[in-house]
């Protein structure tokens, strides 16, 4: 018999003559709460745990956006001269090579912020991608410095892609940590404001200073601008981090592994044996996480990064039109992404990322033969079909993707899922779509691409498990309030006989 599970692998005829015997072993095993192993959070310090980790995430996407929204100009300034269908592409490229880097980041960052913290993790990450994108705006152009100008671009990006393979996974690790199991993804929802934030700030700025400059201009010196923003918005973001505490589930963790030294019970660990024990152990979830994940970034940077390009190069438009009804759209997607997070909280979390999932899936085609009229209002429409699918995801998947994993490795697994699924899925997506609508010569080829990962979605939303209002695997209950803390104890204590 199994000293693991005694109650359900013994005899039953053993159980009906000691009842009170297995009742006791499953006690031990499964021991009642107490109110010491409840956490009730500190309202205060969740609100700056948020402000801290969504102000990182928004200056990721502010710094994925306006790469992605000036391709054009950079493929201008940093590529040769001649095909502009090439520059594009090369553009796009270097675009790409920062998601292929991000898995590695996400192998170092993410085992050691299950380590050493995760406050200090993601201060160093925010160093990191401030300095990439503030040292692109610094780069001579090719026509300046020939080969060596790509060479930069390539290389700061890199160091921008590195660092970001410990951003997500840690700012939302971080929230989900700090927040109440009954309001996770209410909080989970505000990482996803600070990602439309970004987007929106980078293409607000973008849109500025192309109608203020003009397009020679901007392609003369205007397009540093916006990176050179990226630095001292770092230092705000350092700060914000610098002055948080530690997530309560990893502090008990590290009490856990304090008692554990004491006694005796440790096992020397690396992190190669950290990367080693999450393929080994978690490989179902991962590629759970990794199909989650792929269905999202692929919409995500269709609509959000993509769509300024196709609209401009696909269908005629001027960059700066694109870029305003875009920016329409996501302030719309900031005004409800948080009521998504309350929605998910009530109702699961499955059934919202589902109908986020059906979403692209039935809506993409109609939606993009709207944008392909032309038109404000078809376009509009059209952008608005997919911004509504998108956000039932971006309200819904920092509270859902962090549950998957235990708190003693959760960091690490859930940067490497996510960013493995990014590299190949996410930061590829515009380089896709444009060779595929090259190769076709179809206009459509964005709505089959969409509707393709949407499907891979819906399987995995149908596989995974309902985690709202439960408590993270690992880690104790967290609740909002002491009455909240005392309820909990009550309902596990036995019933009185009479």
């Amino acid at each position: 018999m199994p000293a693991t599970a005694p109650d359900t692998a013994a005899d039953p005829d053993a159980r009906r003559r000691h009842p009170r015997l297995f009742r006791a072993i499953t006690r031990r095993q499964q021991p009642r709460l107490r109110r010491t192993d409840i956490t009730v959070t500190d309202e205060a310090a969740v609100k700056r745990a948020v402000k801290a980790a969504s102000l990182g995430n928004a200056m990721e996407w502010f710094d994925f956006g306006i790469y992605a929204y000036l391709a054009v100009t950079l493929g201008h300034v940093f590529f040769p001269a001649g095909n502009e269908t090439a520059q594009l592409l090369s553009s796009f490229a270097t675009f790409a090579v920062a998601f292929l880097v991000r898995p590695l980041g996400g192998m170092v960052f993410g085992p050691m912020g299950d380590r050493i913290g995760r406050k200090k993790v993601l201060a160093l990450t925010m160093i990191l991608m401030a300095v990439g994108t503030f040292a692109i705006g610094l780069i001579p152009s090719y026509a300046s410095i020939g080969f060596w100008a790509p060479v930069l671009l390539v290389f700061f990006r890199m160091l921008q892609g590195f660092s970001t393979g410990g951003e997500y996974g840690g700012a939302s690790t971080f929230i989900a940590e700090y927040a109440p199991d009954r309001r996770r993804g209410f909080f989970g929802s505000f990482l996803e404001f600070g990602t439309l934030a970004g987007y929106v700030a980078a293409a607000g700025l973008v849109t500025a200073l192309t109608a203020w400059l003009g397009p020679d201009t901007m392609e003369s010196w205007g397009w540093r601008v916006p990176f050179l923003v990226a630095g001292p918005l770092g230092l705000v973001g350092l700060y914000l981090r610098m002055r948080l505490d530690e997530t309560p589930a990893f502090r008990k963790l590290e009490h856990e592994s304090a008692h554990a030294s004491e006694t005796g019970d440790t096992v020397e660990t690396s992190a190669k044996g950290d990367l080693a024990r999450i393929f080994r152990q978690q490989w179902p979830t991962l590629i759970l996480c990794i199909a989650l994940v792929g269905a999202y970034n692929i919409t995500d940077y269709m609509l959000l990064s993509y769509m300024p390009t196709y609209l401009s190069d696909e269908l005629g438009y001027s960059e700066t039109h694109g870029l305003l009804i875009l920016l329409l759209v996501m302030v719309f997607l900031m005004l409800i992404v948080t009521q998504v997070g309350r929605l998910n909280d009530r109702f699961g979390r499955k059934p919202v990322l589902m109908a986020g999932m059906l979403g692209f899936l039935f809506l993409s085609l109609p939606a993009f033969l709207l944008i392909g009229m032309g038109g404000i209002p078809a376009i509009t429409a059209g952008m608005l079909m997919l911004g509504l699918s998108l956000v039932c995801m971006l309200g819904t998947m920092s509270a859902a993707l962090p549950a998957l994993f235990p708190t003693n490795v959760r960091y690490g697994s859930l940067s490497v899922g996510y960013n493995l699924s990014a590299s190949l899925f996410g930061g590829t997506t515009p380089l896709v779509i444009t060779a595929l609508i090259g190769v076709s010569g179809s206009n459509l080829m964005p709505a089959y691409y969409a509707m393709g990962a949407a499907l891979v979605g819906v399987v995995a939303v149908a596989c995974m498990k309902e985690t709202a209002r439960q408590p993270l695997e690992g880690s104790p209950p967290s609740v909002e309030t002491e009455e909240e803390a005392a309820e909990l104890v009550l309902a596990q204590a036995p019933e009185p006989k009479f």
